[in-house]
């Protein structure tokens, strides 16, 4: 897909203001090249958590939240340029760089997830994330309120970590989330979604830690399944959320790119360039 002729206004997701998905935002053979450089990346680049793995390109960030620049690969910066790509998307142009100048390459086994969490207030309130070798079931979630109901403990525990008040983020903030999401896309191979406003800087959004995703024949059409459905190019993911059927999760690789805005002067060491 050439980003050039972008017009984010196609790709608005139905029922949202501020949440795009674009599908096919890079070719079969762009997206087997980037998981390739990725398993290619030397060990050291990676970071292991306790539930998952990643990499992070572009630099670190200070405990004052300002980037310390490092080069980014050149599987992302050339061929296949995703942040040009992006950039020519107009998603970024009100953020200081008018681009991503960091991503995080997590990488998701079946069965792993990411609780719901913010991002926080380093960034630019826009977030692109491109999607490869296999789905993901993103759904966005809301701070509870007062006349918030209490939620089962099953639904508690798929949402995130379960206190006595109910799931808490991932932020650590310790504010309880309403379990129920406000809103769930299905994030094919190959697609890039693009959250930005409210949906960024006051809700959450997380992953469920499944090995495949159930849809449940539960009286609601499609579209309130999934808010996407209408803009899915799999057939085989269409008729699983139509009649209630299920979608095997394979290995997946999620490039998370965002602008940070303060950026620390004099930089830091020079991240090593891949090669080829």
């Amino acid at each position: 897909m050439s980003s050039k002729t972008i017009d984010l206004n196609d790709y608005l997701v139905p029922g949202t203001a501020n949440t795009y998905y674009i599908p096919e935002f890079i070719t079969e053979d762009e997206e087997e090249y980037l998981i390739r450089k990725i398993d290619e990346a030397p060990q050291p680049w990676w970071k292991r958590l306790q539930n998952r793995r990643l990499q992070i390109w572009g630099g670190d960030l200070t405990a004052k939240k300002a980037l310390i620049p490092q080069d980014m690969p050149s599987f992302v910066t050339q061929y296949p340029d995703i942040i040009g790509r992006i950039r020519d998307t107009g998603a970024f142009k009100s953020s200081a760089h008018g681009q991503p100048n960091h991503v995080i390459m997590n990488e998701y086994a079946p069965g792993q997830g990411i609780m719901p969490h913010e991002d926080g207030p380093a960034y630019h309130p826009v977030v692109a994330t491109l999607s490869l070798g296999s789905h993901a079931v993103f759904h966005y979630y809301k701070y509870k309120t007062d006349t918030t109901e209490g939620a089962s403990p099953q639904a508690e525990r798929s949402a995130g970590t379960t206190t006595a008040a109910g799931p808490m983020s991932a932020t650590g903030s310790g504010k309880p989330i309403d379990p129920t999401p406000i809103l769930s896309l299905l994030l094919e191979p190959r697609s890039l979604v693009i959250t930005t406003s409210s949906l960024y800087t006051s809700h959450l959004h997380g992953i469920d830690e499944v090995q495949e995703d159930r849809f449940e024949a539960d009286g609601r059409t499609p579209q309130q399944r999934i808010a996407n459905y209408d803009m899915l190019r799999s057939q085989q993911a269409k008729e699983a959320i139509a009649n209630g059927g299920k979608l095997e999760r394979g290995m997946r690789f999620s490039l998370t790119c965002r602008d940070v805005e303060k950026v620390a002067a004099g930089g830091g060491a020079l991240f090593k360039k891949l090669r080829g």
